[in-house]
């Protein structure tokens, strides 16, 4: 089994990296690389997209690496490949973002990348740091997690979703913000799950196990 982590220029991928190394020497699922190879994302069994920065910017990223971007929408709508999303790599899972200027998604799931609007205006914007999972639908990638668990996050954006059923867990910033989304064989998670520690590495060892 392969697992790609896809590299198109659009942030840091070494603690990604090293994290799901770790959790699939744990969970027996085979080799993990970091690619910007179009013919290994073909190829892997399981995909990921980490993004950091600006929705516009990592979509241009995205689209700009051609032979990447095709390979990756092949083997996720085609051949249905399990996919997960990582902070910006799961907003680009969206219909568009509005950060600076309306951009294109993907169109995996249906809504809107907004800015994040406290109704408490003490509360700053990034939304940086621990925050506790609301849980509000079955998903294997849930084994050992519950409600309440905790995990960092470091975004101004969220994804707004069309269908509250493809919105999996959200946390309370004095108002819903987004946390983990999905439907068939994708899922994405707004938070940071390489650097939230035990919750986070066990989503990434889940994710390695699931078999949709």
């Amino acid at each position: 089994m392969l697992t790609a982590i896809i590299d198109y220029e659009s942030g840091n991928l070494h603690s990604a990296e090293k994290a799901f190394q770790r959790m699939a020497r744990e969970v027996d699922a085979g080799e993990v690389v970091v690619t910007s190879d179009a013919d290994v994302v073909a190829k892997a069994d399981r995909l990921v997209l980490p993004g950091d920065g600006a929705f516009p910017a990592c979509a241009a990223e995205l689209r700009g690496h051609k032979g990447i971007y095709d390979a990756l929408v092949e083997a996720v709508e085609v051949k249905g490949r399990p996919f997960l999303g990582i902070c910006v790599g799961m907003q680009l899972m969206a219909s568009k973002g509005l950060e600076y200027t309306e951009t294109a998604g993907l169109d995996w799931i249906e809504g809107d990348v907004v800015k994040i609007a406290p109704k408490d205006p003490s509360l700053k914007v990034p939304h940086m740091g621990w925050n506790d999972l609301v849980i509000t639908s079955d998903h294997p990638v849930f084994d050992g997690i519950t409600s309440g668990d905790h995990c960092y996050f470091v975004h101004s954006y969220h994804f707004r979703v069309a269908k509250p059923d493809e919105r999996l867990a959200h946390v309370d910033y004095a108002g819903d913000v987004t946390a983990i989304i999905g439907r068939d064989t994708m899922l994405g998670m707004q938070f940071h799950p390489e650097k939230s520690q035990d919750v986070g590495l066990r989503m990434l060892g889940n994710f390695l196990k699931w078999a949709p």
